[in-house]
């Protein structure tokens, strides 16, 4: 749930982090509906990918137990139904939290078979803080500009700068939103989705999300069970695991999606030259990082940079033949070029990916207790990296602001719910950043459910990605609430995954057109 972009003796540092608030019940009360949200005024915003795609903005409470106080403007996208059987609002998630869903909703109606995006408004969203809503999160612009300290702290003074990174941006998030922190959690975005339904005059909605989006679908399903008529997961969150275990968890299989792209590369010996034992090319992969460390790319590529490269490659292994090449030519050629350019294809954060960054820190910090010790959160990464290193402290730094956060946590919502009709959830074997027990859990949480499996796949939101298998299921699920049954073990009904990409060089394409869309519009850390 991410998106681009040794032990210290300093007493002082380990001081900082070490408060505990406590925690406020789980979520605010539900509040009655008072609030009513005027009918969005949709206009002409097509693109020339999704030329006929509408926009509005409505305005929702900042605090849902306060409908009369202070306002907030979303964003909106509509891809509007043409059919005369109209099965009402598809509302799409890209993930995040912190993703823009505007485009989504363009690509969902033309990626989903016409005659089933026909029968629906397919509606995008930007949740509070995002994109086009207003305000727009962005604590500290430039946070990821390099070259970053090495995110592996094996000095106390590599780990006091990285702490101090992270504790400057939860300060100026403190002092820049101190009256919005407290407002931005799933719990709040789940409120705005329900006066969304509300602005559209739906009694009830169609929900589609990825990734972290299913964990929203899953809350506003449990807040909301009459108001929910399809409920479509794909790549599952575990609501179990909200938020520092399931980061811990992610790095175990983000490290073996990680070693699968090095097998990928020994495979391909023929085509970048690093070898046939897999073994060995990761070897080749630490030494390239270790010499990035010491001496970065063009300036800008060093230790940090480069793990923030390749990390997309364990979302979309699209991505393989181009971080391959980049590998290639700077483990045998010291050419520093084509890794460069995968740095600022892949990572290179912008203003939006520190909006993004921004609104995942305050959703996550919000929405759940963490350490404040900054001792448990050292003795937990070193543990994971010991047999994860890839991505272990990476992604502990990328969380790390909450362990300083300035605002009291909530208690994560319970999912298991009883009273919706039949939901349908996809989820990846192999899938790195929202592992495969989320699948599962989620589809014993939900009553009903049925659990697409896709096996032996490793991408990270898997549906209208090119396996036609996969959106077989979908289109017939929301053709008519078509749910596959009783597959063999926990499963409905499997998929084989799609096979890997070939190199550049080769004659087959790298990746699908729909997949390469759908992922970047996913972004990483998702």
């Amino acid at each position: 749930m991410r998106k681009r972009a040794a032990v210290l003796c300093g007493a002082a540092v380990v001081l900082a982090g070490s408060l505990t608030a406590a925690p406020a019940e789980a979520g605010t009360p539900r509040a009655p509906e008072t609030f009513h949200a005027a009918k969005p005024a949709w206009k002409k915003c097509g693109t020339d990918d999704f030329p006929t795609l509408q926009c509005a903005s409505v305005r929702v409470p900042l605090d849902h137990t306060d409908p009369a106080g202070r306002k907030i403007t979303l964003a909106l996208s509509r891809v509007p139904h043409t059919a005369k059987k109209y099965q009402g609002p598809l509302l799409v998630n890209p993930g995040g939290p912190g993703g823009s869903g505007l485009a989504l909703a363009g690509f969902v109606a033309s990626a989903l078979p016409k005659r089933v995006a026909a029968e629906y408004d397919v509606i995008g969203f930007d949740p509070r803080g995002v994109g086009a809503s207003e305000p727009a999160l962005d604590c500290a612009p430039g946070h990821f500009d390099p070259v970053r300290p090495d995110p592996v702290p094996t000095s106390p003074e590599v780990e006091r700068a990285n702490l101090a990174r992270v504790q400057s941006f939860a300060a100026a998030c403190g002092r820049k939103y101190a009256n919005l922190l407290p407002y931005i959690d799933t719990n709040s975005t789940v409120r705005d989705i329900d006066v969304i339904r509300r602005a559209l005059g739906a009694k009830k909605i169609n929900y589609f999300g990825y990734s972290y989006g299913t964990y929203l679908g899953a809350v506003y399903a449990k807040l909301f069970p009459e108001r929910v008529r399809r409920l479509v997961l794909d790549s599952v969150v575990d609501p179990t695991g909200i938020w520092y275990d399931s980061n811990l968890e992610q790095d175990y299989a983000f490290n073996d999606r990680h070693r699968a792209f090095m097998a990928w590369v020994a495979e391909h010996d023929a085509a970048y030259g690093l070898g046939t034992d897999p073994e060995k090319v990761e070897a080749a992969w630490y030494a390239m990082r270790a010499a990035l460390k010491k001496d970065p790319a063009g300036g800008k590529v060093g230790a940090a940079e480069l793990e923030d490269t390749f990390i997309p490659g364990g979302y979309y292994n699209g991505y393989w033949p181009y971080l391959a090449q980049a590998f290639s030519a700077y483990a045998k050629n010291r050419d520093t070029g084509p890794l460069v350019r995968a740095y600022e294809n892949f990572a290179a954060s912008d203003a939006a990916a520190d909006n993004g960054f921004s609104v995942y820190s305050a959703v996550e910090c919000r929405d759940a207790v963490w350490p404040r010790d900054w001792r448990q959160w050292r003795k937990d990464n070193w543990e994971v990296y010991e047999r994860a290193p890839f991505m272990a402290w990476n992604n502990a730094w990328y969380n790390a602001a909450c362990a300083f956060w300035p605002v009291e946590p909530l208690r994560p919502e319970r999912v298991r719910n009883d009273k919706l009709p039949p939901a349908l959830l996809f989820q990846a074997t192999d899938d790195a950043a929202t592992p495969y027990q989320g699948g599962v859990t989620v589809h014993r949480l939900l009553a009903n459910s049925s659990l697409v499996v896709e096996s032996g796949g490793g991408n990270h939101g898997i549906t209208l990605s090119g396996n036609a298998c996969l959106d077989r299921h979908l289109a017939a699920y929301l053709t008519d609430g078509t749910v596959p049954r009783g597959g063999s073990g926990v499963a409905d009904a499997v998929c084989a995954a799609l096979p890997d990409p070939k190199p550049l060089t080769s004659k087959a394409a790298p990746s699908s057109a729909r997949g390469s869309t759908l992922h970047g519009l996913l972004g990483f850390r998702g």
